[in-house]
């Protein structure tokens, strides 16, 4: 397994006050030497004030603060750019609802050791989602396969958001030219990643929907996603990475 200390965990916020704290404490129980970037856009309900307030017990605790809602891809961009600039050699994404299980970062540690990008996966064993109605389930199921049947990917989940980069990827891929969110972000990146011949792995996670707070989905994110893996083939096709 790889230091910790060499690793980042970055988490996007907005309004989740009821869980910031209980997340960190589950994720020093299970990696004490990790460390944790949250990305704040202007939460209305004081999650940034909390996070502060941890940050003043623990050094290896940080926060980015931005004017307002801005996205989730553009977050995560914020935050590799912290990771990158500071040396950290092993970024991981992960959401701050308790949705993903902070147990699971040690299988994203040791399986980096030999990988370029992790994936925690919800499909390649069954479909191991938690607490979804079913049409939600449904469109996330398919909107897979449609990814997978246009791209060529044969990564099964490429749509999920918890994930473990070596810093050599994330500074091979232009950042800069990702304007993309939500499903689509994390798409964008697994392609490029593919695109530019890293090796992937996904491991299998067990997804659980978000107890507190309210989810970020929306029509216009769904429909991003449709339209780019298109995009994103036809720029391969013309060797555009």
């Amino acid at each position: 397994m790889v230091d910790a200390k060499k690793a980042i965990i970055i988490i996007p916020t907005y309004n989740e006050k009821e869980n910031v704290e209980r997340l960190v404490e589950k994720i020093f129980n299970y990696q004490p030497d990790i460390n944790i970037l949250f990305v704040d856009d202007n939460s209305p309900d004081g999650t940034a004030e909390i996070i502060k307030s941890m940050i003043r017990k623990k050094k290896s605790i940080s926060i980015l603060e931005r004017e307002g809602k801005m996205g989730l891809g553009s977050a995560y961009i914020f935050g590799f750019k912290f990771a990158l600039e500071n040396g950290y050699e092993y970024i991981i994404e992960m959401d701050a609802d308790f949705s993903h299980n902070p147990k699971e970062i040690t299988n994203f540690l040791e399986a980096i050791e030999s990988n370029d990008l992790v994936i925690g996966s919800r499909y390649i064993k069954g479909v191991n989602v938690v607490n979804w109605p079913l049409s939600r389930l449904l469109i996330s199921y398919f909107a897979n396969v449609y990814t997978r049947v246009v791209t060529g990917l044969s990564v099964r989940d490429l749509t999920g958001g918890f994930k473990c980069f070596r810093r050599k990827v994330l500074e091979t891929i232009d950042l800069s030219k990702i304007k993309s969110n939500g499903y689509a972000f994390q798409i964008e990146l697994n392609f490029k990643t593919w695109a530019h011949g890293f090796r992937i792995k996904e491991i299998s996670i067990i997804f659980v929907d978000r107890i507190f707070g309210e989810s970020k989905l929306s029509k216009e994110i769904m429909w991003e996603a449709f339209f780019l893996v298109w995009r994103l083939k036809i720029n391969n096709i013309l060797g555009k990475k």
